[in-house]
């Protein structure tokens, strides 16, 4: 968890090498170290986050959106308005190139989650969401630091990334597998000879929204009292 965001919301726009990123129940999995390694050996290190969710993959065409700042209240009560936030910023940043998004399920996909980013006319996921929540240390009790985080596969081949999650998933003994018709890169959509290195365009795009966009308020809406 980022401790700047305890002084003001942060945003981190990032990229990584190769490799496949797995939640801490993967890693509790009796064969996981030494697949870990295997894997590793191989050229593609296994990492574990924070958050929930499943495998996914990582590398230079995939282009990782994380916001942090403080909420005061109950997670749950701010935990839809933050993914809904950064779905809508990451739609708006996407619409200048005239790629449709939605927040949806997409059956079959890695990762699969309520608010994933899709696009329509066949339904492919873009983006997978996480989120995760931290007390402040020191601080008052409701009061959270709330990341929430996107990977958005800007580039690559939907293919691979999808074998290089089904080979963890067989290697770990799992009869999971996705399918790769379920994901999409972005690239994909756009003609062959417009922006070849799409992942650096977009970049640059979702840099001036999030300066355009402001951070959501740190406190829930009232809820309604129910009626007497």
């Amino acid at each position: 968890m980022p401790a700047p965001a305890v002084h003001g919301p942060v945003a981190c726009l990032w990229r990584t090498a190769p490799g496949l990123v797995v939640p801490r129940t993967y890693a509790a999995r009796p064969e996981f170290a030494a697949v870990r390694a295997d894997f590793a050996a191989r050229g593609c290190p296994i990492h574990v986050r924070q958050s929930g969710g499943g495998v996914v993959p990582q590398g230079p065409g995939i282009l990782n959106l994380s916001l942090a700042q403080v909420f005061a209240g109950r997670p749950l009560d701010h935990s839809e308005a933050l993914y809904r936030h950064l779905c809508a910023l990451i739609g708006d940043a996407l619409a200048a190139f005239g790629i449709e998004t939605r927040a949806q399920p997409v059956e079959g996909s890695f990762c699969d989650g309520r608010y994933n980013l899709a696009v329509p006319s066949p339904t492919r996921k873009i983006a997978g969401t996480a989120q995760v929540w931290r007390r402040i240390p020191g601080d008052a009790p409701d009061r959270h630091v709330g990341l929430v985080h996107a990977l958005i596969l800007a580039q690559g081949d939907p293919a691979e990334l999808t074998a290089r999650a089904n080979a963890l998933e067989a290697a770990l003994g799992s009869a999971r597998r996705y399918d790769a018709d379920r994901i999409t890169t972005l690239d994909r959509l756009l003609p062959p000879d417009e922006h070849p290195d799409f992942a650096a365009v977009l970049e640059v795009r979702l840099r001036e929204t999030l300066r355009a966009w402001p951070p959501l308020a740190t406190t829930a809406p009232a809820r309604p009292r129910p009626e007497s």
